[in-house]
C-alpha cells in the first residue's frame, strides 16, 4: 500500500498549477527554481506547460521551455501544448513552441488538425511556417 501524499504538497501542488493558468510567471518561476519540477503533471494528465498555452500565458510558455518543460508532453485526451496555444489562438505562444522545437502533428487532435477543424488560418499559417 503507497503512503499518503503529504497534504502540504497537494496545496503546493495545486497553487503552482493554479499560478501558470494564471500566468504568474514570477511565481511560477521561483517556486520552479526552488526544485518543482517544469513537468508536474496533474491527475488529468495536463502540464504546467499545457495550461500556460491553454491560456495564452506567453511569457509563461517561455519562462517554462527555458526551464526544460516538456513541449512533446501529450495530457490523458491526446493535447499538446501546441495543440492548446493554436485553438487558444495565442499566436506568441505559438511562436514560442515551435521555436522549441513542438510538432504541429503531435497528439489528437494535433496542432494542425485543430486549426483546420476551427477554421484557423492564421494559426494554420503559422504552423506551416
Amino acid at each position: 500500500m503507497s503512503e499518503p501524499i503529504d497534504p502540504g504538497v497537494i496545496a503546493l501542488a495545486a497553487k503552482v498549477f493554479d499560478l501558470a493558468r494564471e500566468g504568474d510567471t514570477e511565481q511560477l518561476t521561483a517556486y520552479l527554481d526552488a526544485g518543482v519540477p517544469a513537468n508536474l503533471t496533474n491527475d488529468k494528465g495536463d502540464t504546467l506547460l499545457i495550461l500556460a498555452a491553454y491560456r495564452g500565458h506567453t511569457d509563461t510558455v517561455a519562462a517554462l521551455l527555458e526551464r526544460g518543460a516538456d513541449h512533446a508532453r501529450i495530457n490523458d485526451r491526446g493535447q499538446s501544448p501546441l495543440a492548446a496555444a493554436v485553438f487558444k489562438q495565442s499566436a506568441d505562444s505559438v511562436r514560442a513552441l515551435l521555436a522549441a522545437g513542438a510538432d504541429p502533428d503531435a497528439g489528437s487532435p494535433s496542432a494542425r488538425a485543430t486549426a483546420e477543424f476551427f477554421d484557423l488560418p492564421e494559426m494554420t499559417a503559422l504552423l506551416a511556417g
